[in-house]
């Protein structure tokens, strides 16, 4: 998931459940001990943020890589592990209480920092691990990355289950201000919602032509039916907020259901084809959950196909097969950086070609293959060697 997504879903979190009754107590009669209550309180929301977006602190990693790995040899390692967590979790509630008592700022407990930045973290790992790219959560311990394939790395949906009910406590937290804070919101998220529609047309990507009309009058409803009587300035911040969390459960039902119905299709391919499996998944495509890639790895190559649901007809598979070995090939996969990449690849692909003299041999990943616009697929490791098999150049493939 991208760290924004984690950053937001991490305030939403801490407004739901830590921040009491800060929004209240702002606008009931000033006493000392609900002031209090409130600023810490806000310090409890920033420290759920900050939870959820500290495990991507792992991306300053790769400003020490030389030779382009650290996207799948450290990124989602120790920082995402739950066997880590509790020491993310103390030494963040440290610093905030030294930062807190150095500024004279009201501030949780120690012990409910801890609680409060472990429940971020473990919010960022889980979210990480509903993606395809893997989530080493067992690091040091083992390196093996679990995924379960439920959404996409970048999943607008998901973004605007977590924001939206954020927003919408900001929209209806005064009765004065809420139509005119309701209308820049709603014209906002509408730009945006078209802005999305023509990334996916730009981008190839398959996107049913309604789905922005009907995000457009699901937002209206969300902005302006509560304006009605001034009904949404009586629901509390923590009310949107917790709302907002079991509308994020129901969205992630709703792809585990989609997920389930995709790899059945992919399933039953692979057992009409009478396949030898050696993996088999489906892989969430943007920019909705009825996107779906289905592969399927065999001895010789993989099986692959694009998705849309719900399926009225099985899909129509290609095949990609392993270029045959030769002594180029087995040069090429002795670099350290190769081996990498195939430890982390769970559909790799080995091509093989020649250009103007040079061996190029191509290793791609195509858990990443659903892009359809023009140039290389992502997750592509370029060797190239001489007429003696000699390395002239490896990396990631740009062109």
């Amino acid at each position: 998931m991208d760290t924004i997504t984690h950053g937001i879903a991490g305030a939403l979190v801490g407004k739901a459940f830590f921040a009491g009754r800060g929004n209240e107590a702002m606008n009931s009669p000033a006493s000392e001990d609900a002031g209090y209550r409130a600023r810490a309180g806000r310090v409890a929301i920033w420290a759920a943020t900050l939870g959820g977006i500290f495990p991507d602190s792992d991306a300053v990693l790769g400003l020490f890589d030389a030779n382009g790995m650290a996207v799948i040899s450290s990124h989602r390692g120790v920082t995402h592990s739950f066997l880590c967590l509790p020491l993310w979790a103390v030494l963040l509630a440290g610093l905030t209480r030294w930062f807190c008592r150095r500024r004279e700022m009201a501030c949780p407990s120690l012990a409910a920092l801890c609680g409060i930045y472990g429940v971020g973290i473990a919010l960022h790992i889980f979210l990480d691990l509903i993606t395809s790219f893997g989530t080493m959560i067992w690091a040091p311990l083992a390196a093996t990355r679990a995924a379960w394939d439920l959404v996409f790395i970048i999943d607008f949906a998901l973004t605007a289950t977590v924001l939206l009910p954020q927003v919408a406590a900001w929209v209806h937290r005064e009765r004065v201000t809420q139509p005119l804070r309701a209308l820049f919101a709603w014209g906002f998220f509408v730009l945006a919602a078209f802005g999305v529609r023509w990334l996916a047309l730009r981008l190839e990507l398959q996107l049913t032509l309604w789905m922005a009309p009907v995000a457009a009058v699901l937002l209206g409803a969300l902005c302006f039916l509560p304006v009605l009587r001034g009904w949404g300035c009586r629901v509390s911040r923590r009310a949107w907020c917790r709302a907002g969390v079991l509308a994020l459960a129901a969205y992630l039902s709703a792809c585990s259901f989609a997920h389930r119905a995709a790899l059945g299709a992919v399933e039953e391919y692979a057992a009409r084809q009478h396949l030898r499996v050696e993996a088999i998944a489906a892989i969430p495509l943007p920019p909705s959950l009825l996107n779906w890639s289905g592969l399927v790895r065999t001895a010789d190559g993989v099986h692959f196909a694009i998705l849309h649901l719900p399926a009225a007809r099985p899909p129509k598979f290609g095949f990609s097969g392993d270029a045959a070995d030769n002594p180029f090939i087995s040069e090429a996969r002795k670099l350290p950086e190769v081996q990498t990449f195939l430890g982390f690849a769970r559909f790799p692909v080995v091509r093989y070609s020649e250009r103007g003299g040079v061996s190029v041999v191509e290793f791609s990943d195509l858990r990443f293959y659903g892009r359809r616009v023009r140039g290389p697929q992502p997750f592509t490791y370029r060797v190239m060697l001489d007429a003696q098999g000699r390395v002239i150049s490896f990396g990631w493939a740009d062109d």
